[in-house]
């Protein structure tokens, strides 16, 4: 019998605390804007209430419905890291649960991104754990390997690498290379306040606005 194939690289290092900070304070969407509106997750549904998900990439590919190197990768993690995981889409078996979970938070973990299926769903939400998951499934995963550590995945067409930057909200997942972590930030702030700017404007009650003149104009509207 042919033992199944390993590929285990080291974990990433963990983002600087200053840049996970202001990641906390930027919605998803201004970051969004500021990536050519091309980029992100959008295929996969929040399973915890609300907390907001920022953190360092260490990623999985894993065979569908099977979660052994799952279990190698949690013993990697420092705080900080989000658990990744590229599981085929496939929702049949569920890779992640509670126990994994409780695992995970005492290792400092800040949330997992799955694109495979997830179950145990009341204990993600009692505890308000970040997990975006692509399904749910009250099926147990298989334990044979192979499977792959800090390599690049594909979640929902997005490519993520080993060490990326992670943010999630209510309105989905965007993943961003630590080198354009600075620049990315500035650009999403000027959104911000370009945006409360209108909202300003909004609140005059007027039907003639510069914003809405700005988008109409070019086409002769």
């Amino acid at each position: 019998m042919t033992q199944p194939t390993f590929t285990i690289n080291p974990a990433p290092q963990v983002a600087d605390a200053s840049v996970v900070n202001a990641l906390q304070e930027i919605v998803v969407s201004h970051l969004s804007d500021n990536m050519l509106r091309l980029s992100g997750i959008t295929g996969l549904t929040r399973i915890h209430r609300s907390r907001k998900l920022v953190g360092t990439a260490l990623t999985v590919k894993t065979r569908p419905g099977d979660n052994l190197v799952i279990y190698k990768a949690l013993m990697m993690m420092q705080p900080g890291h989000v658990l990744v995981v590229d599981g085929g889409s496939e929702t049949t078996n569920a890779l992640v649960g509670e126990l994994i979970m409780l695992y995970a938070q005492q290792r400092g973990c800040a949330g997992f991104v799955l694109d495979c299926a997830v179950r145990d769903t009341a204990a993600f939400a009692e505890a308000d754990f970040p997990c975006y998951a692509r399904a749910v499934s009250h099926r147990g995963p298989y334990k044979n390997g192979p499977g792959h550590l800090n390599v690049p995945v594909s979640i929902d067409g997005n490519v993520i690498h080993p060490g990326d930057l992670i943010v999630g909200d209510e309105d989905g997942l965007v993943s961003i290379p630590q080198s354009s972590a600075q620049s990315l930030i500035e650009a999403a702030k000027k959104t911000a306040s370009i945006e409360e700017g209108i909202k300003a404007e909004i609140s005059n009650g007027r039907l003639e606005q510069v914003w809405l003149d700005t988008v109409l104009k070019p086409f002769g509207l």
